[in-house]
Order: structure tokens, then C-alpha cells, then sequence
């Protein structure tokens, strides 16, 4: 055990990435009930039981400040040995998120700053994503030799199909000048893309035209209408690729006559794309949901001409999962170490792999205890559920969240003393827009990741309110919230009759365990960043495993804090 904290591990080699691996999975063994937890079951099931007592007892009463500290891997002086070593281990055995120098990793690499063209409707993370993909994609295409990218897009929910609003592809052809195709489940997606990309386009010719050099053609992206349900279809992309037509190519080589697409997995693929010369592919896939990231590497490996992949996951909770036999394959585990180790998360660890210490760091005190609040108020409901509706349990049931807008709007105003918030809350109660936010991160393409800290940053951001750390709060004030809370969640799920249930009663038996919230999600928070280690070293050693002719490295390439989801996979066939 390194005492320190400091990082020991490597993972250049095979055997380096499974030791790594193993010592997560001895690690994370005595510490299954943080996994296993949900938010909603906090009072119901008495998590915080499971807790060390000395644990708790310390950090109920510590600063919020360091509380938020504890998911980066900081540790106060006063605290029981056995909590710090706790902390330190899990930084120990965290991936670094810190973003690489790239000039340096990729020598000759140009990070392009995007026009305002280009850059039309991306917000500011996304710019950033995109500028510094785009460059280690061209970067890897050329060390590879590889003359069209095929941008994977990113997976939407349980049906891995992808929705692609082409900034990634465009960059790559307009800024870079490479051959793309873009896969899009809907044509209509594939559309709108396609319309954009020809806006663009009409700028750059005019640039073209002021220099005079409109006779050497421009690039731009082709989109291909598919759904991509396993490797098998990436296959089939790559062999259509190898198709050659009579007809004279387009400027860049690729001519594209797209259809619907029918029929099983096999024959998804029914557009017809042509090329001019053999073409050697890189895969490339910017917070690809669930199995499609897996399904890339897979590709990668087995499809000769896919020479490089450059893959970026995201919402590991819509991973398939299981412990299988060798010829079906499961989004995680993939790699033979990993199955050997007989581990399975479950959804509530895997999702628990989007948090970000470095949101949770940056959250602030306010944002912060207003989080905490409305997890109380959640758990406080389910007791409510629990007790009056327990058909309504076995259905897992989502009251929904805060929209973003609605966040932001009250993130604006000054609420300048607790009944403005409670007056506040109860007339969006009214127009049933107000829920919990998950303690979880489910990422989409353009959503933010991290959303749980960032995005319950809180309705009453500006004010003194909070429900626990012996603030001055009128106790009566958060029992109404508390009731205005329950009786939105039960208008939300059709449930309208609560004149019967005893509110008062339940929040007496949930209010004084409240404080043991905020303790309890960070220590919990803590184990993110090493369980999203363990999918990422499992993808890896899948990688490294496969053939001693792939190059594979895990590499952070966009500042955490804008983009927690940071870490790409790349790999390339020597």
C-alpha cells in the first residue's frame, strides 16, 4: 500500500495493465455496499449503517470544502488512519485526468483554433472537444497512412443508435482536409448534416476563390444512414469501401448513394460507397454511448483495414454487462483478465464510473448543500412511496429531473431569505417542473457530463439555505419543501390522493440522519474516478491482449473540468 497516494501503476504492458486491474478489484471487494447503493434507498435502508462509525462521525461535522475535496484524493491531517488511507488509495489507483501536453505526445501536432464558421452552434466545451479530437485524429491518421475517417459518432440510450450532429466530421474534412464518412441511424439526422456541411462548404469556396485556388477541389463529409448494433456493421462499412465504381470520383474520392436501411445486422449496411483506391480507415467515436465504444475496439481488431481507432466512451451504465461465454460479447467485461476475475458491477457502479472529481471539487459550498438537500428530500420520498404506494417501488420509478433552463433561470435569481424559497419552489411545484437530480451522470452527445454536481447547482445557489451543517433555516420552511417536493413526485407519477399520508411523520424519522447525506455521496462519489479506471484498463487490456501488433495507450486530452468524459483510447497496428 502506498501510504502516500502517490500513482505507482502502469500500463505500457500487458501483465502491468491486469496488475492494475487485480488491485482495483481487491480494493473495491470490502466496499461492495458503496456500489451497490442508490440514492433514493438512503433512509429507507439506512445506508449510512454500512459506513465506518469513525468515518461519519468525523466528516459530519467537516468543512463542505473538504468534503468536496475527497472525490480528487485530499485528506485531512485530523482524520482516523483508516479514512485516509481510504482516500489515498483510491488517487492511488486512479487513471491521472490531468490533460497531456499534446504538442508533446504527438510531436508536429497542431491544435487549429476553429473559425466562426466551423464552430457555429457548439457551446464552449464542445468547441473544445472537437479542436483538440480533430487534431490527434488527423495526427493518427497520418502517422498510420490512413486516407478516410469514419466518424462513429455517439450511441443514444438502450439502442445503441447514433445520432450525429457532424461537428466532429465537418472539422475533420473542412479544417484538416480528410476523406469522412459520417454514420448516422436517421436519414433525417444525416440531412441536417448534410445541409450544414454544405453552408460551410459555400464559405470555404469563397476563401478558395479570393486566393485562387478553387481547382484543388474540397473535401466534404459523406454521411451513411445505419445502425450500428456490433462490429459486424463496421465490417461491412469497411468491405463496401473496398468497392470500386466505373463512374469518376467526387473531389474526394467518395460517391455515395444512400437508401434506407432494412434487414438484420448482416445487411444494415445498404448504401453503396465507392472508392477510389483501396482505402485504409481510422475509427474515430467522441463520447461514444454504452457498447458502441466497445464495438469500435472490436472492429479495430478485427477488420485488416481499420488501422487506428481513437475512441472517447461515455454513459458506462448502458453497458451491456455479464460474465459470458467466450464466443458472445458483453460491453464489459471484455478482456479475458477481467472475466477471470469474475467481476460484475451492475448498473449502480457503472454509473456511478460518470462522476467527476473534478466537478465535485469545483461545485462550491452553496450548489453544494443544495445537492445534498434534494438527494434528503428524495430518499425522504421513497419512504413516502414505500409505505403508501409499494406497487409503484417495483417499477423503479423517475419523477425526472430539473431542466437546464429551469436551473439556470433560478441560478440567476437572489432569493434573499427562506420564505422567497420556499415561495419560489412551491409555484414551480405548481407547474410540476420540480424533481431531484440523479446522483448519477447519464452523458448524451451535447449533454454536459458530470450533470449531477454541475447541474443541481441549485435553486437557491444565493441563499443561506441548506438542510443540515446547523445552518439557521427555519425547520418549518423545509418540511413545506419537503411536502411541496412529495406532492409534485406524486402528481409526476399520477398519483393525485395524498391527503391520508402522515408527511410530518416520515420527515421526523428522515430529518435527523439528513447531515450523514453529504458524508455519505462524497465517500461514495470518491470510487468514480477507480471504477471508471477499471472500464477504461479493461478496454485497454482487450486491446493489448488481441494482438502484439497494436500500439494502445490511454491518453487525457481535454481539460477535465470542461469535459470530465477526457480519456481517449488509441490505438494503432504496427
Amino acid at each position: 500500500m502506498d501510504s502516500g497516494g502517490e500513482f505507482k501503476y502502469s500500463c505500457k504492458t500487458a501483465s502491468e495493465t491486469l496488475e492494475w486491474i487485480r488491485a482495483i478489484v481487491n480494493f473495491l471487494k470490502p466496499y461492495r455496499f458503496f456500489l451497490d447503493a442508490h440514492v433514493v434507498n438512503f433512509f429507507k435502508e439506512r445506508l449510512w449503517v454500512a459506513v465506518d462509525r469513525e468515518w461519519m462521525d468525523c466528516l459530519r461535522k467537516e468543512p463542505v470544502d473538504d468534503l468536496l475535496r475527497i472525490p480528487s484524493g485530499v485528506i485531512q491531517d485530523h482524520w482516523p488512519a483508516s479514512l485516509k488511507e481510504f482516500v489515498l488509495t483510491l488517487r492511488s489507483l486512479s487513471l491521472p485526468r490531468e490533460q497531456a501536453d499534446l504538442q508533446k505526445v504527438f510531436p508536429g501536432l497542431q491544435v487549429a483554433s476553429l473559425n466562426n464558421v466551423l464552430s457555429q452552434g457548439m457551446n464552449h466545451k464542445k468547441k473544445h472537444e472537437i479542436e483538440a479530437l480533430s487534431a490527434v485524429i488527423s495526427s493518427i491518421a497520418s502517422r498510420v497512412g490512413a486516407n478516410t475517417i469514419v466518424d462513429v459518432g455517439s450511441g443514444q440510450v438502450r439502442y445503441l443508435v447514433i445520432f450525429l450532429l457532424g461537428y466532429l466530421a465537418q472539422v475533420l474534412s473542412f479544417e484538416y482536409q480528410l476523406s469522412v464518412i459520417a454514420i448516422d441511424a436517421s436519414s433525417h439526422h444525416g440531412r441536417i448534416t448534410d445541409a450544414r456541411a454544405e453552408r460551410i462548404k459555400k464559405h470555404y469556396m469563397a476563401k478558395l476563390r479570393r486566393s485562387q485556388l478553387e481547382s484543388r477541389g474540397l473535401s466534404t463529409p459523406k454521411t451513411v444512414t445505419c445502425r450500428v448494433l456490433s462490429s459486424d456493421t463496421l465490417k461491412a462499412l469497411g468491405s463496401s469501401l473496398l468497392q470500386k465504381d466505373d463512374e469518376k470520383p467526387n473531389n474526394n474520392g467518395v460517391n455515395i448513394d444512400e437508401k434506407p436501411l432494412e434487414g438484420s445486422v448482416g445487411n444494415e449496411l445498404t448504401s453503396s460507397l465507392y472508392a477510389n483506391g483501396k482505402p485504409l480507415l481510422v475509427l474515430a467515436g467522441l463520447h461514444a454511448c454504452g457498447d458502441l465504444s466497445v464495438t469500435m475496439l472490436r472492429t479495430f481488431i478485427e477488420c485488416t483495414d481499420v488501422r487506428a481507432v481513437v475512441s472517447i466512451g461515455c454513459c458506462y451504465n448502458l453497458l451491456s454487462e455479464g460474465i459470458v461465454e467466450a464466443d458472445t460479447q458483453c460491453g464489459f467485461p471484455m478482456s479475458k483478465g477481467v472475466k477471470s476475475a469474475g467481476l460484475l458491477l451492475k448498473k449502480n457502479a457503472r454509473d456511478l464510473a460518470c462522476q467527476s472529481a473534478e466537478r465535485w471539487r469545483g461545485l462550491g459550498e452553496a450548489a453544494c448543500l443544495h445537492n445534498f438537500e434534494l438527494h434528503a428530500f428524495r430518499a425522504a420520498f421513497q419512504m413516502v412511496l414505500f409505505q403508501h404506494y409499494p406497487e409503484i417501488i417495483i417499477k423503479s420509478p423517475s419523477i425526472g429531473r430539473q431542466g437546464k433552463a429551469l436551473r439556470r433561470r433560478h441560478h440567476r435569481r437572489t432569493l434573499v431569505s427562506g420564505a422567497d424559497i420556499a415561495e419560489s419552489l412551491s409555484q414551480k411545484n405548481c407547474e410540476n417542473e420540480t424533481s431531484w437530480p440523479a446522483i448519477s451522470c447519464t452523458e448524451s452527445a451535447d449533454a454536459e457530463e458530470g450533470s449531477t454536481c454541475n447541474d443541481a447547482a441549485s435553486i437557491y445557489e444565493d441563499s443561506s439555505h441548506c438542510i443540515s451543517r446547523n445552518c439557521d433555516t427555519n425547520l418549518t420552511d423545509r418540511y413545506s419543501m419537503f411536502v411541496n417536493f412529495c406532492r409534485s413526485g406524486l402528481h409526476r407519477l399520477g398519483l393525485h390522493n395524498s391527503q391520508d399520508i402522515n408527511f410530518s411523520g416520515l420527515w421526523k424519522q428522515a430529518e435527523p440522519f439528513a447531515e450523514l447525506i453529504g458524508p455519505y455521496w462524497t465517500l461514495r462519489a470518491a470510487l468514480g474516478p477507480v471504477l471508471e479506471t477499471l472500464l477504461l484498463l479493461d478496454r485497454l487490456l482487450f486491446l493489448q491482449e488481441s494482438s502484439n501488433m497494436v500500439e494502445a495507450v490511454i491518453l487525457p486530452i481535454f481539460d477535465p473540468v470542461l469535459s470530465p468524459r477526457n480519456v481517449a483510447l488509441i490505438a494503432k497496428k504496427l
